[in-house]
């Protein structure tokens, strides 16, 4: 199958650099100045990968070298030179009639006959293998693309569903001329690449009947945060073009890397997408394919079964360790991925080094932060964790580009490659359809441009001239804010800070955070708080879950059966996600310990979840009251406990994410602190067992008091200044009466805290502090350092400054 020209006056073949054609099994990685980077690709994987159970379609590929050939023969190259002599990429109008006048120049000029005959010999040895007039996918494979630093990412055209020699021979022609596109032009010049030393090569690849399943794209990195340990797939039905071209909002999935490869199920996130059309094979006519819609029974399912979810990260894993090793340096990987319908089976269609987070400097973290809020017009997902603001222009047709002024904010229904000319010309991106692995979302990464995608509605919301702000620093939902909102940028050097004997440690509550929090210095999480989880994903009351069908309260009901669609069983979805937003904090800061409170809310806050009202009391101080520890031995609470501690097993045991420790909060006596240690044992979380450590919140004075008696109970402590200081005082910190005398700095509440530190040393065991008064005042971290504490948990925008004066305290302390 090796279509190597030979030598006429000796009949001998030429170098494998002078192939016209080569089969994918032929070529690797090597190879990119052959056949471009996606095939080189597709035959590295098939050639290495394959023998560790890697899926990857065969086929063949036309050659850098038959390009020029194609070129050369037809003299080209002149009259090209010619077209672009007066090319000026920043005139959109030039740029669109330059690339339209190259494309014309190539498609009118005839492929040389021995080129036809090697593509032709090629496919039909194809079809020996699957059939006449297989189905094949034509794709474009630049020389310069998918290289580490650039990822060129949908610049030139692909063709699916091609079937019999006259339209392979057509698409080969056409994407040859792709390489012409306004986009890829302007691209290029962008780059720095020269147009004339860039040639292209053409895979011909069995197609996978992901018509009739689902297909998508993953990373092998957090595409926002740039965090490691972390793959990202999402999916969604028919074939791929919809995913990479953000014409739909697909499912997303998060999988933890360290345990998967462990043996573990560590499945930290599932994103259910609204999927609403799927690209299937047009019967017949002109098209290839056509979009259909897909039926709402469908689109409220995940595409995805957990298998298949783990299936496709375990090859992530496999692919990017092998890319790793083969470039000597740590290569996260963008792949794209099919399941055939008809078999069943997955398959990875692609792969190429990811070229955003992979080349972000380390030494510096630079933080974007609003200072103010608005009101929210739109929400979507994150697409860089930066913020843009400008002027709306709302533009809904390609053809309309030329009406984009530099700075404005682009509205559009999605941004696919053909915008590139105007997107790197925008402040920010927001659009109503795409997920956050489009290739729209990965160039503006590349180009350092916040981008919200899948808002749904956005060209109907924002009328072109509204002054907005596109927020993507405050996790993975993004928000579009009325008005022009001041916000800073700070950039943190991180080389040369100091180390501290004391720990460092952060308090998380938001999962959607916790991913890019891990690049700030720190030594764990000190403090994850439940209850941001149960307030905004869960939002239901565990009790109303688990006795759904006994709800009194109808409205409260509907929305309790929307949000659960997806489960069954009522109690299963608390159960995961909890688990999912737990697990997702432990794994970001793995192996590091991650110290997580049991819930702690107070009943009328969880009275205000939904249903919540029927199974709460009413008490006139619930600050003092049924809160904590008394809640989870208590016939009436048992059984929502119980889902806690299901959920907080699913993390450890399914996830493999031991270094969570659990903390009590809220325990009045070493004998209640027993009863709880006993009832997290009947739900199968055993202090001890599979090294579960268990710590206490030391924030009642008989904490303090008896902390020799808790010491015998718990594996450690975790001083609650807030509560701590309140009852000391004996004032209630709700009450603006009394908020004048609220002060962790007095005298009273700094004994009582020096003693709770002394006494956890005496029986050697660990103490931290989790509360604000180290993160607002900086004499009172140099206090709790004095003392000997083991840890301080801060909240994440105070770490490097406390750092700093807890390093000078230690320093003083010597």
């Amino acid at each position: 199958m090796l279509e190597i020209r030979r030598n006429q006056e000796t009949d001998r073949p030429f170098s494998k650099e002078q192939a016209l054609v080569l089969p994918f099994n032929a070529v690797g990685i090597a190879d990119i100045p052959f056949v471009g980077g996606k095939n080189a690709s597709l035959g590295e994987m098939i050639q290495e990968l394959r023998p560790k159970g890697v899926k990857v379609p065969t086929g063949f590929a036309t050659t850098a070298y038959a390009y020029r050939y194609f070129i050369t023969t037809a003299g080209l190259e002149a009259r090209l030179r010619k077209i672009f002599a007066a090319l000026d990429v920043e005139d959109v109008d030039n740029l669109r009639q330059c690339g339209k006048q190259a494309r014309s120049l190539m498609l009118e000029t005839p492929f040389p006959l021995d080129l036809q005959e090697a593509i032709a010999r090629s496919y039909q040895t194809l079809c020996q293998e699957y059939g006449e007039d297989t189905d094949v996918a034509v794709r474009s494979s630049a020389t310069a693309e998918d290289l580490p630093d650039a990822s060129f990412a949908g610049q030139q055209e692909t063709y699916l569903n091609v079937h019999g020699l006259k339209g392979v021979l057509e698409s080969c022609h056409q994407c040859f001329a792709s390489i012409f596109t306004d986009r890829a032009i302007s691209y290029r010049q962008l780059r720095g690449f020269d147009h004339f030393e860039v040639a292209l090569s053409v895979g011909v690849q069995k197609m996978v009947r992901s018509d009739l399943a689902s297909s998508g794209v993953m990373f092998s990195i957090d595409t926002e945060t740039g965090f490691k340990n972390a793959a990202l797939i999402t999916a969604a039905y028919g074939l791929g073009e919809n995913v990479v071209q953000g014409a739909v909002n697909p499912d997303e999935y998060l999988v933890f890397k360290p345990t998967l490869k462990q043996g573990y199920k560590p499945i930290l996130q599932k994103r259910l997408g609204t999927k609403e059309i799927k690209m299937v094979y047009d019967q017949g006519g002109m098209k290839l394919t056509k979009n259909v819609s897909v039926l709402p029974a469908e689109r409220n399912q995940f595409a995805l079964n957990n298998d298949e979810i783990l299936q496709l990260a375990n090859w992530a894993c496999i692919i990017e360790d092998h890319y790793s090793q083969v470039r000597g340096m740590e290569t996260p990987m963008d792949i794209e991925w099919a399941k055939d319908g008809i078999t069943g089976e997955l398959f990875i269609v692609q792969a190429r080094p990811e070229t955003v987070q992979s080349q972000k400097s380390k030494t510096v973290l630079k933080t974007y932060q609003l200072k103010e809020k608005g009101e929210v017009l739109l929400t979507g997902r994150s697409v860089g964790e930066m913020i843009g603001q400008g002027k709306a222009r709302v533009i809904l047709d390609a053809s309309q580009i030329n009406l984009f002024q530099p700075g404005d904010v682009l509205v559009t229904n999605r941004t696919d490659p053909d915008w590139e000319p105007i997107m790197k010309r925008a402040s920010a991106i927001v659009t109503n359809a795409g997920g956050r692995t489009c290739h729209a979302a990965i160039i503006a990464r590349e180009m350092g441009i916040p981008a919200i995608v899948g808002c749904g509605n956005a060209t109907t919301v924002l009328q072109t001239g509204q002054e907005i702000t596109v927020s993507c620093a405050e996790g993975e939902t993004g928000k579009v804010y009325a008005g022009l909102l001041n916000f800073e940028i700070q950039e943190l050097p991180l080389e040369n800070l100091p180390r501290t004997r004391t720990k460092i440690m952060m308090n998380v509550g938001n999962p959607e955070e916790a991913l890019g929090l891990t690049a700030i210095p720190n030594d764990g999480v000190g403090l994850a708080r439940m209850e941001f989880i149960i307030a905004n994903h869960i939002k239901a009351h565990p009790l109303a879950l688990i006795h759904f069908d006994e709800l009194e309260d109808e409205l409260a009901k509907y929305k309790i059966a929307e949000l659960t669609t997806q489960y069954e069983n009522k109690a299963e979805f608390f159960i995961a996600q909890l688990a999912q937003g737990i697990g997702t904090i432990a794994a970001a800061f793995y192996p590091k310990p991650v110290i997580v409170r049991l819930s702690d809310f107070k009943s009328n806050e969880y009275a205000n979840l939904l249903g919540g009202r029927q199974f709460e009391p009413k008490e006139e101080n619930p600050m003092i009251g049924w809160r904590g520890a008394s809640r989870y031995y208590d016939p009436r609470y048992r059984e929502g406990f119980a889902l806690e501690c299901e959920a907080m097993k699913r993390v450890r045991d399914e996830m493999g994410l031991t270094n969570m420790i659990l903390m009590v909060p809220f325990c009045r006596t070493p004998e209640e602190g027993k009863r709880v240690l006993e009832e997290m044992a009947a739900n199968g979380l055993v202090k001890g067992e599979n090294g579960l450590e268990v710590y206490v919140m030391c924030e009642l004075p008989s904490n303090v008091v008896l902390a020799d008696e808790f010491s015998q109970v718990f594996d450690g402590f975790s001083i609650g200044s807030n509560d701590l200081t309140q009852l000391t005082l004996g004032l209630d910190r709700d009450s603006e009466l009394v908020a004048h005398l609220f002060d962790e700095r007095n005298q009273a509440v700094k004994r009582t805290i020096a003693k709770a530190i002394a006494t956890a040393k005496q029986f050697n065991r660990k103490i931290g502090i989790c509360g604000q008064a180290p993160s607002d005042y900086p004499e009172f971290a140099r206090f709790l350092v004095q003392e000997g504490i083991d840890s301080i948990s801060l909240n994440p925008d105070s770490v490097i400054k406390t750092l700093l004066e807890i390093a000078a305290a230690e320093e003083n302390r010597e």
